[in-house]
């Protein structure tokens, strides 16, 4: 018996397989496109989606097909806010607005208005990344778009009605809607009349490890399955990688080193504190809830820069930095002057909740290369997650052993970097980078067999540990302190860019 995690994210659909001892067999993916029509705007055709799908998981077949064939269930995880408004028939409106689109500042602002109990209902400021504030901008720019919406999906939600044919999605994803009652884990209708929508334009709502349905016969047909095989409600990308990670018990936090970048830690009850820009989310499974911090450009930021300096890939860079890094302790170069970088290449969110920071390299000089730049962006990275960290500690989230998931987890220099910056050790566990995608095919587990999520859901074991670097946690000081001046300064600069 094996069990399918699927993890839509922003630039890749991921599939993986996994057998009932909890064993990665195998992992594929499709990648994906973003299309930026416009300053701030940030798009995709949900019918990508589903294609990449079918290409992650034909891969997946190709290379285990005797363990495919022995799927009994599906997990989801997906990118969460993304509006998917659907009309009649199903049939897809528009392009997909995403989580990291900022052109619904405007209505943020608006729909406080409307709703003055918001940040209590929901737990949360209303930011132009959370769905709500996407479908009053809809309304107001696109009023005949709005007026034929008959159902508002989540990305992964919408690859579930592909499948199973069923509206549906779970507490964790739904929570970063602001239509969600997040202490009561219900759909506010206050929140939802705020915005001109009703229930009935919102998916059932389920625990992240509840069945929702199953393959449709002509899925199963083309993917070779029985007709047998469930769908699990699955979960946000952030609280499926908590799954993935063991982080479900108070104290168990995460960072996850992915397109965006999360610090994410579990808690045991509801307790919100949105002043910081912090999220207070449900988890995925019941009686749980979280705190995360976000910053819009974490790898991505990595992946930018590869591109600009013509870097053959990120891998590349990364060995490159670490190559110049060490001919610098060793005394072959002179101490590299790296400039500070501003990762805010799609505004940022924690702390700032601004959607119109940008980034900023500050401190070039004629001795300036591409191995300083791939430095800075390291740094600047680290960086925000140190403003997220503090966010949260204000928040009172309960930090006590900290993992490190996702695709940039693979990098031992990031992880040294991080680890100094927050002056925190980072562990490292085994099969860390399958991510959201490993938590997704636990709740697909959990939704068959209705095993407790706590003998499933456990903290795989630790590959290594980083520990801080006195003498760079020194340096980071400094650098952290101009960083944070920095963004201040430049804040009156970061003007509205016309939509």
């Amino acid at each position: 018996m094996t069990f399918l995690g699927i993890d839509l994210g922003t630039s890749a659909v991921k599939a993986i397989l996994v057998d009932d001892r909890q064993n990665l067999i195998g992992q594929a993916s499709a990648s994906l496109e973003v299309s930026r029509p416009h300053p701030l705007w940030s798009e995709q055709n949900p019918e990508d989606w589903w294609i990449a799908a079918n290409q992650a998981v034909s891969a997946l077949k190709d290379a285990h097909p005797k363990e495919f064939s022995g799927v009994k269930s599906v997990g989801l995880s997906g990118q969460m806010h993304g509006a998917t408004l659907l009309g009649r028939q199903d049939k897809v409106l528009r392009p997909a607005i995403l989580w990291n689109d900022g052109r619904s500042g405007a209505q943020c602002a608006e729909l406080e208005r409307r709703a003055p109990a918001s940040r209590r209902i929901t737990g949360n400021l209303a930011m132009p990344g959370f769905t709500a504030p996407k479908l009053m901008w809809v309304a107001e720019h696109e009023p005949e778009i709005f007026g034929r919406v008959e159902k508002v999906l989540l990305p992964k939600d919408y690859l579930r009605l592909r499948l199973c044919g069923n509206y549906a999605s779970d507490m964790s994803d739904s929570s970063g809607t602001l239509w969600l009652d997040v202490g009561k884990r219900a759909w506010s209708d206050e929140m939802l009349s705020a915005t001109g929508l009703k229930r009935s334009a919102m998916p059932e709502l389920c625990e992240g490890n509840q069945p929702t349905g199953r393959l449709t016969a002509t899925v199963a047909s083309a993917w070779g399955l029985g007709n047998d095989v469930i769908v699990a409600a699955g979960a946000g990308d952030n609280a499926a990688g908590a799954a993935g990670a063991g982080v479900v018990r108070p104290g168990d936090a995460f960072l996850s080193l992915g397109t965006s970048g999360v610090y994410f830690a579990a808690a045991g009850s509801y307790s919100a504190n949105p002043e910081g820009a912090v999220h207070t989310f449900c988890h995925c499974l019941p009686n749980a809830w979280h705190q995360m911090s976000v910053i819009l450009c974490a790898a991505a930021s990595l992946t930018w820069v590869a591109r600009l300096t013509g870097a053959a890939d990120e891998a590349s860079l990364l060995a490159e930095v670490e190559a110049a890094m060490d001919r610098e302790r060793a005394g072959a170069i002179a101490k590299m002057d790296t400039p500070v970088f501003l990762p805010y290449l799609s505004g940022e969110r924690t702390p700032h909740n601004n959607p119109h920071a940008q980034g900023v390299f500050f401190g070039m000089t004629h001795e300036t290369d591409r191995a300083a730049l791939g430095r800075a962006v390291l740094e600047g990275v680290a960086f925000a997650f140190a403003d997220g960290q503090r966010a949260l500690l204000d928040a009172r989230a309960d930090l006590r052993e900290v993992s490190v998931i996702g695709g940039g987890a693979r990098s031992r220099l990031w992880g040294r970097i991080l680890a100094s910056v927050l002056k925190r050790p980072l562990l490292y566990r085994k099969g860390g980078e399958a991510g959201p995608a490993y938590g997704a095919a636990r709740l697909a587990r959990l939704a068959l067999t209705g095993e407790k999520p706590e003998d499933v859901c456990t903290a795989p074991a630790v590959d290594h540990v980083i520990q801080p670097e006195p003498a760079w946690s020194e340096r980071y000081e400094t650098g952290l302190s101009l960083y944070r001046s920095l963004y201040q300064d430049l804040k009156p600069r970061f003007t509205a860019r016309p939509a």
